[in-house]
């Protein structure tokens, strides 16, 4: 989280994937076995002696790689299956060397591998058939290209699970639709006649690219109507399997860390206390804000495991625990004692399996599974594990029910890469994956495409690639770091050009909060359809160069509180002809980052207590000079509840006048084109009248602190705009 920090611990890229876990959905398991989770090797790997100056470069590689798991053929992940009779084929992929590039070759694995196993050799990563690699499938059937992972696409080969959400909805699938989710649904049999029971699905060892990727390539299971984070950006030098480990040794090049997080970076211990800026939220709901996103991810972790044996327990009859290094992992613990019961001398695996339970566990499952999730992806790993704890609790059936006020989901606007400011490029028109922000809307809604702007040059005409939300290096300059860009003044949609005064860094703020329309604009869209003196008149489509054209709603777009911290300085809203409207706020505190947290963005209110005394709601504040600007008679109520009382009489005003164009206005601010006609089409007869009040209607509705802003502009802006309508302005104040 600088946004989201790559690191990771230890040799997780290992391929310590011990096979004894790769369940997925499962017909009537057998009892479990005493498997446990890759254990030492029985035998130190024999070491290559070091090199010397004059040997060959490959042989000191060589003397690294050696020291590795990759290397190391008595492990596990290598030697499991000495005792049979081969490697199956489903596990040769990864744990062998011919069964690795037999899958590299053609997306398949045609034979098993032979047995004793071998470790991994220099040719699996430097074959012919690896290096001409171009892209990696992913469980869910999601791709990542060559292009996109450069040198770690082989890395993603086996470091992708084995499981995903699509492996989990399709084990649903197959008892049916319309499936309860806190009932165990009924076994069936499958086309070879066998009996099928809901099972758990199990991940594997050691998914990175699932936490690196995020929903790029939808490894956890992430629940419809929620959005995720896609892949996990982080510096340039930093930002893959082989930028952050050393591809020989697997270890963590810890002095690379150091060189933005210092003492944090000292040993692999030490980077789980890495918190960004940017993570300014208390994700698991334990007060402390300064501990590392491991220890976030830690405590959520706890929370679903704990909501989990509830759920078990009051729903299921039947309590359940975890084994990390116990295959099937969740057993049965009926007396609640917190060890597994046992039948026969083995442990009882859990099988009371309902929709609701199953989604939870593999996101738990998932999120310990890659000890190192919190570098590789934390943000993505803290949405799923607070969707299951949602989820979980959600359940009409349990009884004991978490409050999960405590807990935080999304970071804030800037950093929250769930939200649709980041995520609204995902798809494209016919739903295919692009994750590419077009050039026209990449300045303010891509980390990489302000300081290209900042330094003059074009943003390229294809757009840039999508993230998770700003980055350090969009306002602080990388050459130059920690310093901020220096921006001295803004131009704004108007042509006006404003500033908090030279070298001010709020002036970075208005680069993207000044909105995309203004007062020109509007007026320019009446001037070419010629309706200038027509204000009243629904305005027909109009033929150009070839083209038809349609008479619209001008979108200010969102947050553009430059706007209104300007005023008249800017002309972001519609000034009508004729009035006067104030400039730069009359406010003592003007600029952005003298009022919010410029990583948290919430306002500092004890900086408001400076002059206002506690603060207990923002939105009860006035100033002693507030008039009564509704005309309610109510001199007390806060400045918020006189603008938003203007806001809803200009609302009606403009439902009153369209029904004289022929359709009454309706608003929706979460549902482009935001207004709609009475059957809940975009509104098309629109007037010039209209389309002004509408969109200082918008302007007022998209700035939601236009009322600390600039109060006066904006009480100006709405009560000029229900006169234009013909409303009854006489009992309101004007400022």
């Amino acid at each position: 989280m600088m946004k989201k920090m790559l690191l990771v611990i230890g040799s997780l890229l290992v391929l310590a994937a011990l096979v004894t876990a790769c369940g997925g959905q499962t017909t009537t398991p057998e009892p479990a076995p005493v498997a446990t989770e890759a254990p030492a090797a029985t035998a130190e790997p024999s070491k290559a002696p070091e090199a010397t100056p004059t040997e060959d470069p490959a042989a000191a590689i060589q003397a690294v790689f050696a020291e590795s798991g990759h290397a190391d053929g008595m492990s596990e992940a290598f030697a499991h299956w000495n005792k049979e009779t081969e490697i199956p084929m489903a596990c040769a992929q990864c744990h062998s060397p011919s069964g690795f590039l037999d899958f590299v070759a053609d997306g398949k694995v045609d034979a098993g591998a032979p047995v004793p196993g071998q470790p991994l050799t220099c040719d699996v990563c430097h074959s012919d058939v690896s290096l001409a690699q171009t892209e990696v499938t992913f469980p869910s059937g999601a791709t990542i290209s060559a292009e996109k992972a450069g040198a770690s696409i082989t890395c993603l080969n086996c470091h992708q699970g084995r499981a995903s959400k699509a492996t989990v909805d399709q084990g649903l699938a197959g008892f049916g639709e319309g499936l309860e989710p806190d009932a165990v649904p009924a076994p069936y049999l499958n086309d070879q006649g066998k009996e099928v029971r809901l099972g758990f699905s199990n991940i594997h060892y050691y998914a990175a690219a699932v936490s690196l990727y995020g929903s790029e390539v939808q490894g956890g299971y992430q629940y419809d109507g929620k959005s995720y984070d896609i892949k996990n950006s982080h510096v340039d030098l930093a930002d893959s399997c082989v930028g952050c480990h050393n591809q020989h040794s697997l270890k963590v090049e810890l002095e690379t860390c150091a060189a933005c997080h210092g003492e944090n970076a000292a040993d692999l211990e030490s980077l789980k206390d890495i918190r960004e800026p940017s993570s300014a939220m208390d994700y698991d709901g334990d007060g402390d804000m300064q501990e590392g996103v491991y220890y976030e991810i830690e405590g959520l972790q706890e929370t679903l495991y704990a909501s989990i044996q509830t759920y078990a327990r009051e729903v299921n009859g039947d309590g359940i625990v975890y084994d990390a290094v116990a295959y099937p992992y969740w057993f049965v613990d009926a007396d609640g004692d917190g060890v597994a019961d046992q039948a026969d001398g083995k442990s009882v695996g859990y099988s009371q399996w309902t929709p609701r339970l199953v989604k939870a566990v593999y996101n738990y499952q998932t999120s310990k599974k890659d000890p190192g999730a919190f570098a590789h992806g934390g943000k993505y790993i803290i949405e799923l594990l607070f969707d299951s704890i949602e989820d979980v609790n959600a359940s009409e059936k349990l009884t004991t029910k978490l409050d999960l006020a405590t807990l935080t989901r999304n970071d804030a606007g800037h950093f929250d890469g769930s939200a649709e400011a980041w995520r609204h490029w995902d798809m494209d028109a016919e739903g295919q994956p692009v994750f590419m922000v077009e050039a026209s809307c990449a300045k303010c809604h891509t980390s990489s495409a302000l300081p290209l702007v900042l330094a003059g040059q074009e943003i390229p005409e294809a757009g840039l690639p999508a993230g998770n939300g700003l980055m350090c290096t969009t306002c602080h300059d990388a050459s130059n770091f920690p310093a901020l860009y220096v921006v001295n003044e803004v131009t704004f949609p108007s042509g006006k050009v404003v500033s908090f005064g030279e070298g001010i860094s709020s002036n970075t703020c208005l680069e993207c909060h000044q909105g995309r329309e203004s007062k020109m604009t509007v007026d320019n869209a009446i001037a070419n359809f010629g309706v200038a003196e027509k204000l009243d008149e629904v305005v027909a489509p109009l033929e150009k160069d070839g083209k038809t054209l349609s008479f619209g709603f001008k979108n200010i777009h969102y947050f553009p509180a430059g706007v209104t911290i300007f005023g008249s300085d800017a002309q972001g809203a519609y000034e009508y002809d004729g009035n006067t409207y104030v400039g730069l706020t009359a406010h003592p505190v003007k600029a952005c980052a003298d009022c919010h947290n410029v990583h948290a963005l919430e306002p500092d209110v004890e900086k408001c207590a400076a002059c206002h005394g506690e603060v207990k709601d923002v939105r009860a504040l006035r100033m002693p000079s507030t008039a009564d600007y509704d005309g309610d008679g109510d001199t007390s109520e806060g400045v918020y509840s006189e603008i938003d009382s203007l806001r809803s009489a200009l609302y009606a005003a403009m439902q009153k006048y369209s029904k004289t164009a022929g359709s009454e206005i309706s608003y929706n601010p979460g549902r482009y084109p935001y207004f709609f006609n009475a059957e809940g089409k975009g509104y098309s007869t629109w007037t010039p009248r209209l389309l002004k009040a509408a969109y200082n209607y918008q302007y007022a509705m998209k700035d939601p602190g236009g009322y600390v802003h600039n109060s006066q502009y904006v009480a100006q802006i709405l009560i000029d705009s229900i006169a234009d309508l013909g409303g009854d302005v006489s009992k309101y104040v004007r400022p």
